[in-house]
């Protein structure tokens, strides 16, 4: 038995780093998964991943940002599956630049791929989340069980980054927006939290020096930002994934509308 046998999730940003090791983490425990990332080719190596393993999993390649496609991806997720129970959204980017350099095109770039699929994604699933709980509660008088949505904001949120006003911008009102849902879902049996990374390995955080020039930091300020890691090393995209598994579970049932760090201790040196 699993923690999450019988639910429907959805992961967006799904097709790398913790998106990725959140779905297969997701999908070991009993959950189907769906796939969400507009990049088809990580997105399917994702899905052959689970089912290699003997879970199910499929593919859902909406680009989020828009409101109509959130709600494909939801309606398709429900025809296929018959519900949806977990949300986790992931999808995320960044694109850095000093303050004084930053325009509206790259804010709202950046902030519409990090919380604007949040808010997109969510409104579409509480829908059916919502009227399922309130039916449950109706008729014996709570919720058959907990349904979930997670949200993935980031440390730098709560200590703030230099060159990244879009993103602590996004990732600050996904801490904001937890709560104020987890205020208005709770009475329906619906849990809103959120995970704030720290330092972690993925595309993001690679050596700018080894990237395409797109993603990554220099070599010197990431060496620089794993050494203030009080456990001795950078996250892993496992690491994350393990604590979306635990707010997606009925073992985080009483646990709403906080944001927890899994940054290796690094707020407690601030």
């Amino acid at each position: 038995m699993g923690r999450l046998d019988d639910r429907v999730a959805i992961v967006t940003g799904a097709g790398r780093g913790i998106g990725r090791a959140t779905a297969v983490r997701l999908a070991s425990e009993g959950a189907i998964v769906v796939v969400n990332d507009v990049d088809s080719e990580p997105a399917h190596e994702t899905v052959d991943i689970i089912k290699a393993a003997g879970g199910t999993a499929s593919a859902g390649l909406q680009n989020t940002v828009d409101a109509a496609q959130a709600e494909d991806l939801v309606t398709t997720t429900i025809d296929q599956y018959g519900k949806v129970d977990v949300v986790i959204n992931n999808a995320g980017t960044t694109r850095d630049k000093t303050f004084h350099n930053l325009d509206d095109d790259l804010f709202d770039f950046v902030f519409d791929v990090n919380f604007k699929t949040s808010f997109h994604v969510s409104l579409a699933a509480v829908k059916h989340m919502r009227a399922a709980g309130k039916a449950e509660l109706e008729r014996d008088g709570r919720p058959a069980y907990n349904r979930k949505i997670v949200n993935t904001s980031s440390v730098a949120a709560i200590l703030g980054n230099p060159g990244q006003f879009n993103y602590t911008a996004a990732k600050g009102a996904l801490i904001a927006t937890t709560r104020t849902l987890a205020l208005e879902l709770g009475r329906f049996g619906i849990n809103v939290n959120a995970v704030a990374p720290g330092f972690v390995d993925t595309r993001l955080t690679q050596a700018k020096e080894q990237g395409d020039g797109t993603y990554g930091i220099p070599d010197a300020a990431r060496n620089i930002a794993i050494s203030m890691i009080p456990l001795g090393r950078p996250g892993q995209p496992e690491d994350i994934a393990a604590v979306h598994a635990f707010l997606a579970s009925s073992d985080s049932d009483f646990v709403s509308g906080v944001t927890i760090p899994v940054a290796g201790g690094q707020l407690g040196t601030m």
